[in-house]
């Protein structure tokens, strides 16, 4: 695929994002650009959720990680399931009974002041970093079939990037999000699909015959019982999952602003359920798609790239007819830039409802600031992608993972303690707590085999984590229930 044709593809793709935007933002204020005013529909939400939720990291890293591990992922996947769940029947309830705005308000309401703040400045961490590694995987595909190309510095390619996700989300908001993640999410699944079917067919096998190939293949592998010490056992990866899930989505402000734009409890329910069950969908397909990836390569005597994030997007725009290398660029695009735009509206909601105390702020004050607190988290993201291409030498969404387990364990804590307990902590240690947890999970992690027999951890370091952080927060209660 020529870069010429890469950068008409992308022009128009964003042409059309824009306009998007301008038909949604209309007469948006502050209010919008946060909540949407509350009149989301529940099926546009689930739809779109796909994509932020996916990402880049799932349409690259998944597909790339079945040559190693099989199917191995799904594993995780059912754990998502069931944080889904979970999410519906505990913390929708919540946070629609309270009529949040910031969920992380829910903490000041529970403990105070400080409980509040360093669980939003948790949220501000994880997300920022989190999504900047998936934003990470959209711009060096650009860059390595278009930016290199035209000689442009790696640096240059992800300003391009952020600048193109502030123009269409800085009026809207949330509002604008809800209907470009849906119209990204289908250019998400059809990439995979047309993949798939694309592959086969150079294969020779109708779908029946797919089906029997990866089956009885090496790559059929799911579900990991043997080994107890191993990072992919079944229960470590199941509860991971399923943690990660309540954590990474329920506890965090960018996913659940959307749900929040429904217009009742019920509507968000729907709307969580219909998504849980078509991301177990999609996700089996993208798994498919890894295995038939590396059937490809065998039939084909095409040498594997160093690192399995390539091999998807090398195949894609080198091998594959046109019309999949077209669908590879829309669908990396449409997962990344899905997932980042919710997450520049998450951090900068959070940001100015938590630290800047909006509530209270004439509307122009808050517009201003809105704007500044945008363009300063697209300036963070830039950062850290430009230093992450520097030091990087794992797959993206095993790095995705491993930050997620250190970053979200003391929102865990900090949640299950308010939510199933009802002490009071003394308020200003909880940040010392909410530090020590990860830094006692990563030491723990670290020498864990010499610990316990060579036993590694793996996503249930979250776990770990948020028992610390709920062990240390009982630590420092009154153990009194209040009268």
């Amino acid at each position: 695929m020529s870069p010429t044709l890469v950068f008409f593809i992308i022009v128009i793709y964003f042409s059309i994002l824009i306009w998007i935007s301008y038909i949604t933002s209309k007469g948006a204020d502050t209010h919008t650009f946060f909540t949407a005013n509350r009149q989301s529909p529940w099926y546009l939400v689930a739809f779109g959720m796909i994509g932020s939720s996916l990402s880049g990291v799932t349409f690259i890293s998944v597909p790339g990680n079945v040559g190693k591990i099989g199917f191995g992922y799904f594993q995780v996947v059912l754990g998502y399931l069931v944080g889904y769940w979970v999410i519906i029947g505990i913390l929708m309830p919540l946070y629609y009974r309270l009529n949040l705005i910031s969920i992380y308000t829910y903490l000041e309401q529970r403990f105070n002041f400080w409980s509040y703040k360093t669980g939003a400045a948790f949220f501000i961490l994880s997300r920022t970093l989190g999504s900047a590694l998936r934003l990470y995987l959209a711009a060096t595909v650009l860059q390595l079939f278009l930016f290199d190309a035209w000689g442009v510095p790696f640096f240059v390619t992800v300003a391009t990037t952020l600048a193109l996700i502030w123009v269409y989300t800085f009026r809207g908001g949330i509002k604008t999000i809800v209907y470009t993640d849906t119209f990204q999410t289908v250019f998400l699944v059809s990439a995979v699909c047309i993949a798939v079917w694309q592959i086969s067919s150079d294969l020779g096998w109708s779908f029946s015959e797919m089906v029997t190939q990866i089956s009885e293949s090496q790559y059929a592998k799911m579900f990991y019982f043997d080994d107890a010490n191993s990072t992919m056992y079944f229960w470590k990866n199941f509860l991971g999952g399923a943690f990660i899930t309540i954590t990474m989505t329920g506890m965090d402000q960018e996913i659940m602003q959307k749900n929040l734009t429904c217009k009742t409890l019920g509507d968000a329910q729907k709307n969580m359920f219909w998504f849980s069950i078509i991301l177990v969908i999609v996700n089996l397909l993208f798994l498919t798609l890894g295995a038939l990836l590396y059937f490809y390569t065998a039939a084909n005597d095409i040498p594997l790239p160093a690192s399995s994030d390539d091999l998807f997007p090398w195949l894609s725009l080198n091998k594959f007819s046109l019309l999949v290398g077209i669908f590879f660029l829309l669908g990396i695009i449409a997962s990344s830039y899905a997932s980042a735009d919710s997450a520049l509206a998450g951090l900068t909601t959070s940001f100015c409802i938590d630290f800047l105390n909006f509530q209270n702020k004439p509307e122009s004050v808050r517009k201003h600031q809105k704007f500044l607190v945008h363009v300063g988290f697209s300036v963070l993201f830039l950062i850290i992608i430009v230093i992450f291409r520097e030091i990087n030498e794992r797959s993206v969404i095993d790095a995705v993972l491993t930050v997620a387990g250190y970053t979200y364990g003391p929102l865990l804590g900090l949640f299950t303690f308010g939510l199933f307990t009802r002490l009071q902590v003394k308020d200003k240690l909880v940040p010392i707590v909410c530090v020590l947890s990860p830094l006692l999970s990563y030491a723990l992690s670290m020498n864990s085999e010499y610990l316990f027999d060579g036993y590694k951890f793996g996503l249930e370091i979250l776990i770990v984590n948020g028992i610390f952080t709920f062990i240390g927060l009982w630590a420092i209660s009154n153990r009194k229930l209040p009268a």
